[in-house]
């Protein structure tokens, strides 16, 4: 039997997604030509141009750019409590030591 090697994923950049887009929706191609000719998988390109009508309002959905955002606050978030446990812990540990 042989051993089946690790499925790489492929990376696109963001000009050729913009344009694989725009081949959908600005030149009318259908998603299934336009995926077969560029070698890109249907669901992939259809993600994409999902993710366009979001971002160009024609569709309801989270834009790119508050997704953007709300990583960005939830990482703040985490660091804050962070932040807040240490400082709880530290608390009690200079209260627990001014009290002996």
């Amino acid at each position: 039997m042989e051993e089946k090697s690790p499925r790489t994923r492929r990376s696109f950049t963001d000009e050729f997604k913009r344009d694989a887009v725009a081949m959908v929706l600005d030149d009318g191609n259908k998603i299934v030509d336009v995926a077969e000719r560029l070698g890109v998988g249907e669901g992939t390109l259809g993600n994409w141009v999902r993710q366009a009508r979001v971002d160009r309002g024609e569709r309801a959905g989270v834009s790119t750019t508050e997704r953007q955002e709300l990583v960005e606050l939830r990482r703040e978030n985490a660091r804050l409590r962070m932040e807040r446990d240490l400082l709880k812990r530290a608390t009690a540990f200079w209260v627990k030591e001014s009290g002996q």
